[in-house]
């Protein structure tokens, strides 16, 4: 038997995003460790500049859509 792909949804931009902090208070973890959890997952929203050559540091706000955060927590509660 095959196994069916799972159902990707795409996230829209009316369903609730989740700042890190949001997601740090409800799991209980450090802020830090959700950026770098969420920084490359696909249909995150980056608002910033990342890889700056003008010497400053990169600053990029992540909006975390629901939809991902519940993919993520799936993944990672197996």
């Amino acid at each position: 038997m095959i196994a069916a792909a799972p159902i990707r949804r795409e996230s829209s931009p009316f369903e609730r995003h989740f700042t890190p902090q949001d997601l740090a208070d409800t799991w209980k973890l450090d802020e830090t460790t959700i950026r770098r959890i969420f920084q490359d997952e696909p249909g995150v929203m980056k608002v910033g500049k990342a890889n700056r050559r003008d010497g400053k540091r990169d600053y990029v706000t992540l909006r975390i859509p629901e939809s991902v955060a519940e993919r993520i927590y799936r993944e990672r509660c197996r």
